[in-house]
């Protein structure tokens, strides 16, 4: 899909930030709360989500309700230095295919990537890792785990 370019106004930057936070919310609630009626609202809405700045809507979970294991870790992961791309689409395509894995990003610093990980107790994330360490393709030099205590926002 092309990307047409969008000039962003007031009026959508507010529509941006409520949907931000209520992805759920009518046009009739939200064009009341913009101060526009509700077809005016739905067509900039429309018109943002054509323009690439409304990827998509998603739901918040409970990731404690969902099972598999209360513990989420943040993993910071750093690959051999020489290890190249080949290593890295092996590790990207390992951790796009667990459900354990909640999401997974590359970044730049010391470390390669960080990922949050969700896990029964400690000894499941240590044969993950352990498996993880183990497997050669992956290259990875270092995994440092630091578990969630609670989340702020």
């Amino acid at each position: 899909m092309e990307r047409r370019h969008h000039h962003l106004d007031r009026i959508d930057e507010q529509i941006l930030a409520i949907l931000k936070q209520e992805g759920r919310i009518s046009y009739q609630k939200l064009a009341e709360r913009v101060h526009l009626t509700p077809r005016p609202c739905q067509e900039r809405v429309r018109k943002l989500e054509q323009a690439g700045y409304i990827l998509g809507y998603t739901a918040r979970l409970d990731e404690a309700r969902l099972g598999g294991g209360n513990l989420i870790l943040l993993l910071q992961v750093s690959l051999a230095s020489q290890s190249g791309r080949e290593a890295q689409r092996a590790f990207e395509e390992e951790v796009s295919q667990r459900p354990d894995v909640l999401s997974c990003w590359l970044v730049s610093g010391p470390f390669d990537y960080v990922l949050r990980l969700r896990c029964t107790d400690m000894a499941a994330y240590r044969a993950i890792s352990d498996t993880w360490l183990a497997n050669r393709s992956l290259r990875i030099d270092k995994i440092v785990c630091t578990p969630e205590m609670q989340p702020i926002k």
